[in-house]
């Protein structure tokens, strides 16, 4: 387990805290391989009922590390598989029901991971933002797919393509966000949530969040597989690099 995810059992809960405040909770690609690890055990224990997801600090998280992703990103046609993809159809095809608890900034897949989750409490300092094109690259977590699905063709372009920031009301009335929470109500929130979920009855509980998800997994699951073709194809070209590399230095000026 990466030293920058902390994994606790809490009765039937599983609590997973992205734990790397100095870098606003970037996810390297360790972090991934622990994220992806930790959900896939919880999917096969019929003893943990929730799992909560939350970031550290004053972030839920900056998206991803750009810099270790790069360095750590195997050769174009190795056919090795990595960390990020296996998070995602994990995502996917999770059983168990998943809450994100929501601060701050929610960046690339710190967005798209949430439309893999059952709830979304979002508190109202929260800002969201998939800057992919930005960087020369596309979409992934089947969020080309579910985007417009959730905001209709016309708002996903303004996401997607623009690269628009929005807030809390708009996540609600999208619905990426199933609760908005007053600043300083987050902790608060998720307690009360958790405690109704774990009042239900547990067998009905996994198979109603199964049957919600049913329908759409494979579909979910084609349109990664086409987005992650396209992100790493992308990820080698002249594009991607100039990005990038405005990006740094970007942030080396401020």
């Amino acid at each position: 387990m990466d030293a920058h995810v902390l994994v606790e059992r809490r009765g039937a809960v599983l609590s997973i805290m992205l734990a790397r405040p100095e870098r606003r909770n970037a996810i390297t690609v360790a972090m991934y391989a622990a994220l992806a690890d930790a959900i896939e055990a919880a999917t096969d224990d019929p003893s943990v009922r929730l799992i909560t997801l939350e970031g550290q600090g004053d972030d839920f998280t900056a998206g991803n590390d750009l810099g270790d992703f790069l360095k750590e990103m195997p050769a174009p046609g190795s056919g090795e598989d990595i960390p990020v993809w296996r998070l995602l159809r994990t995502l996917a095809r999770n059983q168990v029901p998943l809450i994100a608890a929501v601060h701050g900034n929610a960046v690339g897949i710190g967005t798209t991971m949430l439309f893999h989750c059952d709830f979304v409490l979002a508190e109202e300092d929260s800002r969201f933002v998939m800057p992919f094109v930005d960087l020369g690259l596309v979409p992934e977590a089947a969020s080309s797919l579910l985007m417009p699905r959730l905001a209709g063709r016309r708002r996903a372009a303004r996401y997607l393509l623009l690269g628009e920031r929005f807030g809390v009301a708009e996540a609600l009335d999208m619905g990426l966000a199933s609760h908005a929470v007053p600043a300083g109500g987050l902790r608060d929130a998720l307690d009360q949530l958790v405690a109704a979920l774990l009042a239900k009855p547990p067998e009905a509980l996994r198979q109603t969040q199964a049957l919600l998800r049913r329908e759409a997994t494979e579909e979910i699951l084609q349109r990664m597989e086409l987005e992650n073709g396209h992100f790493g194809e992308r990820l080698t070209s002249d594009e991607v690099r100039q990005a990038i590399a405005a990006f740094f230095a970007s942030r080396t000026k401020a």
